[in-house]
């Protein structure tokens, strides 16, 4: 690289707004040599789940959200909010306007049952229930019935307790939440008394953190039933499994108190049918027992043992997974871009010249907001050894280049100050009701708001 290449400011685009989105911007910005970051997102909104998948009666985990703001505000970082990428912009595009690409569109949609049944009306991808009552606006005409009396919840990690908790909660606990106004509503009105959550491991094996297991037993309007017959013989595998066994030793001793609701935790059962006359109506569950899986761990293995368990709606919590990219690698078994460490790799194997990958559309949907930040820093480390070793050819592109491909294709972009006013129209409007905030959830809504900053109207 000569004098001038080294003055010129590296270009990179992140492709993804939520925290690896941000911590890989981050990253980036605070090299010891100068970068632009376009932070380019699909929503009108920044932050990912932090702030359409956290459950809204989770404020504390919302609050990660002002580092991302730091970042926001350095020089170099620009939001480029409404535009999405195989629609506005393609991947080879992007390739040609930016030095570097680096993917963090996090994983979109869920891992299916694959039981028969499953596509019955009253049947859910707890994905799109937590979309629903956070106000994402793919997910705001949806329907969920919830006047049936028991909703099964099939999973064992903090989604799955998410969606039961929202459902358990009364209507003193949502209203200080940021849940949507149409599913305070609806959840307010729902007809359920008994909610069951199934697992099928052991309550050893279950992956959901301590924090969010204990929680259950400060819900002031359900009773949270545990079978100790379900905890004989689990032995715990680590600190958090050691955890868990005692909030739910605790709970298999406790009294039932009589509350509105009743939220059960089942393990060692799996789901293998789901039947009902023309919507759900029963589960059909098989007992499991727990083998070696030869390599150190426990796998479930089915029994002859079934039972038939009631219920109205069924919502799936089995895990996310990462949708493909137009023109991107993408390894369809584990449902994310083909990489190694973070960077892309073709089909063959080779590595894709200036192209990367964080979150968890690199490693998968696991851990918690945290452990993007290491994954994020690390695809930056090598994106930036790339650099230092002339592995990323200068492509001597600016922003009006990028903004001049974006006015001809006619994208209706949301910048930093249209989300800012976004932010700013809901946070008042939750401030007058003792709420963080009053979503929009319309992309109507949200692109008027973040518009009429332009317009001088906001």
């Amino acid at each position: 690289m000569g004098a001038n290449e080294n003055d010129r400011p590296l270009r990179v685009a992140v492709v993804g707004s939520g925290p690896a989105g941000f911590y890989a911007a981050g990253a980036l910005l605070g090299a010891d040599v100068p970068v632009e970051v376009d932070m380019i997102e699909r929503l009108p909104t920044p932050w990912g789940l932090v702030r359409l998948g956290v459950a809204p009666d989770h404020p504390k985990l919302k609050t990660v959200s002002r580092a991302f703001e730091k970042i926001a505000d350095r020089p170099g970082f620009r939001f480029l909010g409404n535009v999405e990428v195989g629609r506005d912009l393609g991947h080879l595009e992007l390739c040609e306007l930016y030095d570097a690409v680096v993917y963090a569109v996090g994983a979109q949609t869920d891992r299916g049952l694959g039981i028969p049944g499953e596509d019955l009306p009253g049947s859910w991808a707890a994905t799109e229930f937590v979309a629903w009552y956070n106000g994402h606006p793919d997910y705001q005409d949806l329907r969920f019935d919830l006047s049936v009396e028991c909703a099964v919840v099939i999973g064992n990690g903090n989604v799955a307790l998410d969606v039961a908790r929202m459902l358990a909660l009364t209507p003193e606990e949502l209203a200080p939440t940021d849940t949507t106004d149409a599913a305070i509503e609806a959840l307010n009105a729902a007809a359920i008394t008994e909610i069951v959550v199934v697992g099928r491991r052991g309550p050893a094996q279950a992956s959901f953190t301590t924090p969010e297991l204990s929680e259950l037993g400060e819900l002031s309007g359900a009773d949270v039933i545990v079978d100790a017959a379900d905890l004989e013989g689990a032995e715990p595998t680590d600190t958090n499994s050691e955890r868990n066994l005692e909030v739910l030793r605790e709970y298999a001793s406790r009294r039932p108190e009589g509350k509105p609701k009743r939220l059960v935790l089942r393990f060692l059962r799996s789901p293998v049918e789901l039947t009902g006359d023309g919507r759900v109506e029963a589960v059909e569950l098989v007992r499991n027992r727990l083998e070696p899986d030869g390599q150190g761990g426990l796998h479930a293995v089915s029994t002859d043992e079934h039972e038939t368990l009631p219920a109205g709606i069924v919502f799936r919590s089995v895990g996310y997974r990462g949708v493909a990219l137009p023109d991107v690698p993408f390894d369809e078994r584990s449902g994310t871009i083909r990489n190694e460490g973070g960077r892309v790799l073709d089909q063959e194997g080779a590595r894709v010249q200036g192209v990367y990958a964080a979150g968890w559309i690199k490693r998968g949907p696991s851990g918690v907001i945290g452990t993007n930040k290491k994954d994020a820093t690390e695809t930056v480390a090598l994106l930036l050894e790339d650099l230092r070793e002339g592995q990323l050819p200068r492509k001597h592109k600016t922003a009006e280049d990028v903004d001049a491909l974006l006015d001809a294709h006619g994208v209706r972009r949301v910048v930093y100050s249209g989300w800012s006013a976004i932010d700013q129209r809901e946070r008042s409007a939750g401030e007058r009701l003792g709420r963080p905030r009053v979503k929009l959830c319309t992309w109507d809504e949200l692109l008027e708001a973040a518009e009429a900053v332009a317009t001088g109207s906001a």
